[in-house]
This record gives C-alpha cells, sequence and structure tokens, in this order.
C-alpha cells in the first residue's frame, strides 16, 4: 500500500471516530431539537422521504439502471451497477446483524431502557439505520467510479438520513453509523471492482 493510501485511510478513520463520538454526544440535543420543530406538513414530507428511501426504492433504481447499461452494452456501468446492489445488500445484512446483536430502542419508544431490549423487536432495531447503511453503500460505489457524480447523489442518503431522524425512528448517531457502515461496504466493492478491471485490462493487453 503506498503512503498516500495509508495517510487517506488514516484521515478517514479519524474523521470518522471524531464524527461518531460527536454524534453519540448530541443524541439527546438533536432528538429534542427536532421534537420542537415537528410540522405536519413536514412530517408528511418526511413520511414519503422514508418510504421512497428504503431498499425497495434502491433495488428497482439499481436493475433499472443496469438494465439500461446491459442495452447500451456497457460493460463498465454494468459493473458499476451491480457494484451499488451489492454493496447496499452487503450494508443491509450487515446492519442486521448488528440491530440483532446490539438492540437500541428507537427514539419513539417510552422506554428508559435505551440499549437492550428484545432481540427481534423492530422497536429495538434503531441501530443503526438500515435506510441511511443501504444508501450510503449504494451511492458510495459511485464516489469510486465517478468521484462529482458519487458525491452530489450523496445529499440522498443524507436527507434520508435526516428523514428517519424527524420521524423518531432514529438518534443522530444511529445514522451516523450507518452511513460509516455504508462508506465501508462502498469502499470493499469498489476495491473488487477496482481489482476486477485490472485483471481485465491485463487480460487484453497480453
Amino acid at each position: 500500500m503506498k503512503r498516500s493510501s495509508v495517510f487517506y485511510w488514516l484521515v478517514g478513520i479519524v474523521i470518522s471516530a471524531i464524527a461518531i463520538w460527536a454524534a453519540f454526544y448530541f443524541d439527546d440535543a438533536a432528538r429534542d431539537f427536532i421534537a420542537e420543530h415537528q410540522s405536519g406538513p413536514m412530517l408528511h414530507f418526511m413520511r414519503s422521504v422514508s418510504r421512497l428511501g428504503d431498499w425497495p426504492g434502491h433495488l428497482a433504481l439499481g436493475l433499472i439502471l443496469a438494465g439500461i447499461a446491459w442495452l447500451r452494452r456497457s460493460k463498465k456501468w454494468m459493473r458499476i451497477f451491480l457494484s451499488m446492489l451489492l454493496a447496499m445488500a452487503l450494508a443491509g445484512i450487515a446492519g442486521q446483524v448488528i440491530k440483532r446483536t446490539i438492540p437500541r430502542a428507537r427514539p419513539s419508544v417510552k422506554s428508559e431502557l435505551h440499549w437492550g431490549g428484545p432481540r427481534f423487536s423492530t422497536k429495538y432495531h434503531a441501530f443503526p439505520s438500515g435506510h441511511v447503511a443501504a444508501s450510503t453503500a449504494f451511492f458510495g460505489i459511485l464516489i469510486f467510479a465517478r468521484r462529482w457524480i458519487g458525491l452530489a447523489c450523496l445529499a440522498i442518503p443524507i436527507l434520508i438520513g435526516f428523514s428517519r431522524m424527524y420521524l423518531g425512528a432514529h438518534y443522530l448517531s444511529d445514522v451516523v453509523c450507518a452511513a460509516v457502515l455504508g462508506i465501508i461496504c462502498a469502499v470493499v466493492l469498489s476495491r473488487v471492482l477496482l481489482l476486477e478491471e485490472h485483471r481485465t485490462s491485463m487480460w487484453r493487453r497480453g
């Protein structure tokens, strides 16, 4: 691994650690602020965002894009779109394992028990946010494939994360940790993608 790569990895780890610490620190403040500024129209809008931002919507989008790439015979974009779907699936599986291993009551649950609880009750599946993990992994692949398109698309998981907090389904830390999880899954899949592209180009040269 090159020194520049090690440097960027260290920077990423430090930024992620600071973001996670800050998120846990401001959990209650963010929850209370949102509760004080809720409105009927915004609740309706955020429900729509949350519904569209779930994994079925991303799955449909990924399949449509992969289908278009296949019709246009673009192997590169087919690989990218399929990698987006695989990254989303990986984040979803990892998130479900964590949810059941570390149960956390959702902010909307009236309970003094914030951590722990029934492992298979969705009311205690706050940590991490499945919506955000899947969406961040899905669009995170684009950052490594097409940087500016990927960065622009990150506005989507950010909006989804805010909608989940607004609806009382997650704390700030649930959203931030889910975003980190999604990025990790995107990094893993992107490295596999880039490695495969390198092997393909080497085979063609040979």
